[in-house]
């Protein structure tokens, strides 16, 4: 590719544009190009490490490295055992990190890096497996290799072809590649996944539980369906949640009184000494059940445009209540 010429004083903003949509077109053009490579040596990858004891070692100098060592990353957290090996460090002593049972991802664009070439007999002597991902199909790496990926691209996207840029988001494409399609037979599960990530957003709205966010017990507010309006008003004051639910004798959920009913209620000059709260209360109110997740109550409110929920059990008896501030404060929403 012919580089352009380097132009006198500051360049304008179309040119600055003209030549970031120039990066993502070439870099498509190469992720179109190594998709279409995906085949029997790619499932075979695959099948290699669904059947190994052991965890991927990934591998690999510069660029490459730090590919590598995002594949690891990806995989680790999709359920493929994984973490990264340098290939420098390897050849003083950190060999000793990878068992006989490991699989080796051995990531060079060229196929000759001499750090990671030189890993090959101790491995080979060990035992392991090696899958190549490089962008020469007949280099010494992808030679000695159980498996080779071509990564192998027409252009970098770097106009002094000297940056690796085509071929490094390539070789990322195909690391995720295989991350998810290992995902995929594995049965990787959203909960699966929230469980290696306990400490993110992703891991807490995932892992909690209406469970674990509800009122239960005394602090659930509720009713009976023969009580009187003021004294629904008088347990939702104390319960603090803008809401009480109605049960009849046997606790089973009847109907659910909100603030936005009372002010309905007022609204319609009701006699609020007089009335029941069975005529002002919202009968066959939104329900959640316990054992479901937290951020499903937060789909329902929001869909609902509602500020609260009742928790009923398979009998439909009210057994807990919480509203949106319960799911903020749990980083829910």
């Amino acid at each position: 590719m012919a580089v352009p010429p380097r132009s006198s004083g500051a360049p304008d903003d179309a040119s600055l544009i003209a030549s970031g949509q120039r990066v993502i077109e070439i870099e498509r053009d190469a992720l179109a190009t190594v998709g279409g490579r995906i085949g029997e040596e790619f499932a075979r990858a695959c099948r290699m490490i669904l059947g190994s004891r052991g965890r991927v070692v990934a591998t690999g100098m510069g660029k490459s490295g730090h590919i590598a060592r995002k594949i690891a990353a990806t995989l680790a957290s999709t359920g493929t055992p994984a973490f990264f090996v340098h290939p420098g460090e390897a050849g003083h002593g950190d060999l000793g990190m990878i068992t006989e049972a490991d699989v080796v991802l051995a990531l060079s664009y060229s196929g000759e890096s001499d750090e990671v070439l030189m890993l090959l007999p101790v491995l080979k002597r060990q035992g392991n497996h090696v899958i190549a991902m490089t962008g020469r199909p007949q280099s010494s790496l992808a030679r000695a290799a159980d498996v080779h990926l071509d990564v192998s691209v027409a252009h970098e996207a770097c106009p002094l072809a000297l940056a690796p840029t085509s071929s490094t988001t390539a070789s990322l494409a195909i690391g995720d590649a295989l991350a998810v399609a290992l995902l995929d037979a594995r049965g990787f599960t959203a909960d699966d996944f929230a469980r290696s990530h306990p400490a993110g957003s992703l891991g807490r709205r995932l892992l909690l539980h209406i469970t674990d966010v509800m009122h239960s017990g005394d602090e659930l507010p509720r009713v009976y369906d023969d009580a009187s309006l003021s004294e629904a008003l008088v347990e939702m004051s104390r319960k603090r949640l803008g809401m009480t639910a109605v049960v009849d004798r046997e606790g089973r959920l009847v109907g659910l009184f909100t603030d936005g009913d009372l002010r309905r209620a007022l609204d319609s000059e009701l006699d609020v000494r007089s009335a029941r709260i069975a005529d002002v209360m919202t009968r066959q109110p939104r329900t959640i059940g316990a054992d479901q997740l937290a951020v499903e109550a937060a789909r329902l409110m929001e869909t609902h445009k509602i500020n609260g929920l009742i928790v009923v059990d398979g009998d439909q008896r009210a057994v807990g209540a919480l509203n949106i501030h319960d799911l903020l404060r749990a980083k829910v929403v």
